[in-house]
């Protein structure tokens, strides 16, 4: 509200060289969000790239990986990327451990202490709260930096400057929380900037108040900071009483929230995958959605069980893109001259320091870089989750070599990327084959003592899978994703309505634990009726096409998304 008439001439001055800067920014948080593990994080980070230039080059159009299919030309979808590395993962979680999200804690499902505590702890660390909000506002008002970007930008911003943050960050640190929330919620604001005063919507909720805009004749840019500064400022406190009203509705029905967290898996997974599924459906209204959804769901459980980094991965997904375009833009525009920019230059001193102070954190943790050098034995320690190392290096090397053929401009970004990424799996693989096992530890931004603790902290989490054998591990996730398959053949046959009551009756009475039947078939009765009146009447989705539907025509006027 106070910065909105200030800022014009700032975001005058942005150009396609800061934008590029601010991506390679978020690209030097993989480091950070790493956790112990940078290595694996930049070849995550670089991995990510890489699945973002899938599609047809801006440049010259080559298709670049689409593997022959049509669906893949514009890209894949972020939306079935995002649900397959960290929502079904944690759903296969709880699956194989066949337990409760947070078992044992009933008894803070019904209290109000929760709640009062919450406040007190934002109240607690009101400077991370300022910190953060100002991160995301600032942030949101730079047309093409995605809102995904803005939450991973303040957690990693507060896992560097809080302390303590390295050992308990993603463990049930509330501060966490607190930095990624703070940015998200502030992110509208400031989106609402270059959406007032240039027309360039900052977010997806923009670029629909910018059409509504159009609807009413007001005209964004200089109108919308004088005669019509009072719509503007209208929408200011909008956004700053729906962040108040959001909250109190939170606060409201949070106890009845938290007792999701001690249902039984049998009572969670099935409707939770019914609304993921067609959460991943609207990627691109395609079935190559639901093939992406599956395929990064089992990348993402593999990565969480051997202990990858995925955050990296997903940043280079949102990033790639940004980063290809407004560098071509910039050579394009100003040659070599954009990189003496002042702002690009301050941008890329921050960046290359992200980057750079795990590293020299594991040096100075070591003793100095002789002492860190030394510690290797010509034995290699084989383990079986280096096969994954073999897998990525299978993926990355067909990558390669179907990029060699291809124009100049269309495979120079790849390449550098793709070796980029050899190089440092290619490190990180022989830091665990070669470094004695008292020894071994990824380049991290702590020392052996830290991953014992983080190992602790892990082992004390109730509903992880580290109580059970690998095989039964195994055993369990081919369960569970076996039943993905079946829901996507079952879909693919009579449709996904239909297959909803049955996949909820046939979870719930053939797991391991038995619902009872007043409790099954309700469950399916409501899960069908809401999936109905909400995506199918009320957002009228555009069901795939089925074989019940092409064997008899007529169904398809009788049951829906046949």
């Amino acid at each position: 509200a106070v910065l909105l008439p200030i800022l014009r001439p700032a975001m005058l001055y942005i150009g396609s060289p800061e934008l590029l800067a601010f991506a390679v920014l978020g690209i030097s948080m993989v480091a950070v969000l790493s956790g112990s593990a940078p290595l694996r994080g930049l070849a995550a980070g670089c991995i990510g790239l890489m699945i973002s230039m899938v599609g047809s080059d801006p440049q010259t159009g080559t298709l670049r990986w689409t593997l022959d299919s049509l669906y893949l030309w514009e890209g894949a979808p972020l939306v079935p990327i995002v649900l397959g590395l960290f929502a079904l993962p944690e759903l296969a979680d709880l699956a194989i451990s066949r337990q409760s999200i947070a078992p044992g804690s009933k008894q803070l499902a019904t209290s109000t202490s929760g709640m009062v505590q919450g406040a007190k702890d934002c109240f607690k660390h009101w400077w991370l709260v300022l910190r953060c909000s100002w991160l995301g506002a600032t942030l949101g008002a730079i047309p093409g930096i995605s809102g995904a970007i803005v939450d991973w930008l303040a957690y990693g911003h507060a896992l560097k400057t809080e302390k303590g943050a390295g050992l308990t960050f993603g463990k049930g640190d509330v501060r966490g929380v607190i930095a990624s929330e703070s940015a998200n919620n502030s992110r509208e604001g400031g989106a609402l900037v270059p959406t007032v005063a240039f027309g360039v919507p900052g977010s997806a909720g923009m670029a629909i108040l910018l059409g509504a805009f159009l609807i009413h004749g007001l005209v964004p840019g200089p109108d919308m900071l004088t005669k019509n500064l009072d719509v503007t400022y209208a929408m200011v406190w909008s956004v700053a009483l729906a962040n108040i009203l959001g909250a109190g509705l939170c606060y409201l029905f949070s106890a009845q929230f938290a007792r999701l967290a001690t249902l039984r898996y049998t009572l969670i997974l099935p409707s939770t995958l019914a609304i993921i599924y067609i959460g991943a459906f609207q990627g691109s209204r395609n079935w190559g959605d639901l093939y992406t959804l599956l395929a990064f769901g089992l990348l993402g459980w593999v990565m969480k069980m051997l202990k990858w980094p995925r955050p990296p991965l997903l940043l280079g997904c949102v990033l790639g893109e940004i980063v290809e375009r407004y560098l071509f833009i910039s050579i394009q525009r100003y040659g070599v001259e954009w990189f003496a920019r002042p702002l690009v230059i301050i941008i890329f001193a921050f960046s290359l320091f992200g980057l750079m102070r795990p590293f020299l954190q594991d040096i100075k943790i070591h003793g100095g870089l002789r002492k860190m050098l030394t510690g290797f034995h010509f034995k290699p320690n084989f383990q079986a989750d280096q096969l994954f190392y073999v897998f990525l290096f299978a993926v990355l090397g067909y990558m390669m070599w179907e990029a060699s053929s291809w124009n100049m401009h269309a495979k120079i970004v790849p390449m550098i990327v793709g070796s980029v990424a050899a190089v440092v799996m290619a490190v990180s693989l022989f830091n665990y084959l070669f470094r004695k096992p008292e020894e071994q530890a990824d380049v991290g931004m702590a020392g052996q003592m830290t991953e014992k603790i983080e190992q602790k902290i892990h082992m004390d989490l109730d509903a992880t899978t580290d109580h059970l054998d690998t095989w039964t591990i195994i055993r369990r996730a081919a369960m569970f994703f076996g039943w993905l398959v079946a829901f996507m053949i079952s879909m693919a046959l009579i449709g996904l309505i239909p297959t909803v009551p049955i996949f909820v009756i046939a979870f719930m009475r053939l797991e391991e634990t038995k619902e009872r039947w007043s409790l099954v078939i309700p469950q399916a009765v409501i899960l069908t009726i809401f999936v109905y009146i909400v995506f199918d009447q009320l957002l009228t989705i555009p069901w795939p096409q089925t074989y019940l539907g092409d064997w008899f025509p007529a169904l398809k006027g009788v049951i829906p998304s046949v």
